[in-house]
C-alpha cells in the first residue's frame, strides 16, 4: 500500500461519497460505509474466544492473533475500512422461503445445503465488484493505496460492519439490518484514504433468544458467542477430521452449512433477494435428495461444484457430511437404496469415511 494520505484537495468527500455509494448500487451492493481502524475495544473479547478454544480447528484464527482487530497492522498505512454488504437471496427464492426451508429440513431423505451456497463463489463475486469499485474511486482521485477482503484475511468483518453502520451485531453474532435481516455476504476495502466515517446504528435484538433457542447443537452458548466446534457450519465445512459422535444426530439432513438462527430471526422477514444471476440457485445443489448426491463420485463432484463455495470443502469432506445426514434418514425410516449405496462405498472409503459409514449403518432401526 502506498504512504497514507489525506483525500487530495479540492475534493469534496461527502460528495465522493455519495458516488461512491452509487458506483457500488451499480455494482450489486446494497449497502457500503466507512469505519475507522481502532477497534481496540474489540480485543478483549476476542481473545477471550480464542482462549476458550471456541476456534476449534480453525488454527489460522489463533495465529493471527490480535491482527484480526488491527487493520493497519494487517495492512500498513490503512486509514479507514469501507465495507460492503452485498445481499444472497436469489432472485427466484419463494416469498415463504423460510418456511420453505423449515419443510426441507422436516425432509429426512432430502440434502438441506446453506441458501448462500446454492449459487456461485461469494469470495469470487465480491472480490471482483469490490475491485471494480476500487478501480470506480481511483479513476475519480487518482492512485490510492487499498486492499480488498472477502472472508479471506484476519479481518474482523462483523465489528467493521457494525460500526460502519451496515448493521448490528446479532446474538448469533451475524451482522443485522432493519430493512435487510442477516441474508447478505460482507466485503471489504481497506484504504489509505481519510473517508467521512460512517454512523454506527443501535442493536434492536431486544429480550429475543429465538437464535440460541433453535440451534439444533446449543452452539450459541451466549448471547453474542458462538463455541464454533460444535457449530453444524463449522462442522460441515471447516471441520477436517471426524464430527463428533454426540453430535451427528443432531445435524439432521444438513449437509453444507447450518441456517436454523437465521430462518428463526424475525428481522429476516425484511430480507432482500439479489439481483444478480451469480446468486441463483443451482438446480444440482438445491432440493436433492441424499441418495442422488451419495453417487456422485469425485469427478461429478468437482463438475457440479465449479465456481461454488461448497468446492473447497473436497469430496471426501461432503461424503462424511452426507452419510450422517443419511444415518439420520435410516434412523427415521429404512431405506433399502441407502443402505446399498453405503455398503457399496465402504470396501474403498478412507478409515475416517469409513467409520462415519459404519455409524451412518448402525442406525437403521435405532428408536
Amino acid at each position: 500500500m502506498t504512504q497514507a494520505r489525506e483525500i487530495g484537495k479540492g475534493i469534496d468527500a461527502q460528495a465522493l461519497m455519495v458516488k461512491l455509494r452509487a458506483w457500488a448500487l451499480e455494482l450489486g451492493f446494497s449497502q457500503i460505509g466507512v469505519a475507522d481502524v481502532d477497534l481496540s475495544s474489540a480485543e478483549p473479547g476476542l481473545q477471550a474466544w480464542l482462549d476458550a478454544g471456541w476456534h476449534g480447528s480453525m488454527d489460522y484464527m489463533q495465529s493471527h492473533g490480535m491482527k484480526r482487530a488491527r487493520p493497519a497492522e494487517l495492512v500498513p498505512g490503512t486509514l479507514r475500512v469501507l465495507t460492503a454488504r452485498m445481499d444472497y437471496l436469489s432472485r427466484d427464492t419463494a416469498s415463504d422461503w423460510q418456511a420453505v426451508e423449515w419443510q426441507g429440513l422436516g425432509q429426512a431423505g432430502r440434502a438441506q445445503i446453506s441458501l448462500y451456497a446454492r449459487g456461485r463463489d461469494y469470495h469470487k463475486v465480491l472480490r471482483s465488484r469490490l475491485q471494480q469499485l476500487s478501480e470506480r474511486l481511483a479513476a475519480e482521485i487518482g492512485p490510492f493505496g487499498h486492499r480488498v477482503f472477502t472472508d479471506s484475511a484476519p479481518v474482523l468483518e462483523v465489528e467493521l460492519a457494525s460500526r460502519s453502520g451496515i448493521g448490528w451485531r446479532g446474538k448469533h453474532t451475524l451482522a443485522l439490518h432493519r430493512e435487510a435481516g442477516s441474508m447478505f455476504f460482507l466485503g471489504e476495502i481497506f484504504l489509505d484514504l481519510a473517508l467521512p466515517l460512517s454512523e454506527p446504528v443501535s442493536a434492536h435484538c431486544g429480550e429475543c433468544n429465538a437464535c440460541a433457542e433453535v440451534c439444533p447443537t446449543a452452539a450459541i452458548t451466549a448471547p453474542y458467542r458462538v463455541d464454533a466446534r460444535r457449530c453444524i457450519a463449522y462442522l460441515t465445512i471447516e471441520h477436517d477430521g471426524a464430527i463428533p459422535l454426540e453430535l451427528r444426530p443432531l445435524i439432521g439432513n444438513r449437509i453444507y452449512g447450518c441456517d436454523d438462527c437465521q430462518l428463526i430471526c424475525p428481522w429476516n422477514k425484511f430480507a432482500k433477494f439479489s439481483p444478480l444471476a451469480d446468486f441463483d440457485a443451482r438446480p444440482a445443489l438445491q432440493s436433492q435428495d441424499l441418495l442422488t448426491l451419495w453417487r456422485w463420485d469425485e469427478g461429478e463432484f468437482l463438475r457440479r461444484t465449479e465456481g461454488s463455495a461448497i468446492r473447497r470443502i473436497g469430496h471426501l469432506r461432503w461424503q462424511r457430511n452426507l452419510a450422517v445426514a443419511i444415518g439420520n434418514a435410516l434412523c427415521k425410516a429404512d431405506d433399502a437404496g441407502l443402505r446399498a449405496a453405503l455398503l457399496a462405498s465402504r470396501p474403498t472409503a478412507t478409515a475416517m469415511l469409513a467409520e462415519h459409514i459404519d455409524w451412518a449403518l448402525a442406525q437403521f432401526g435405532k428408536p
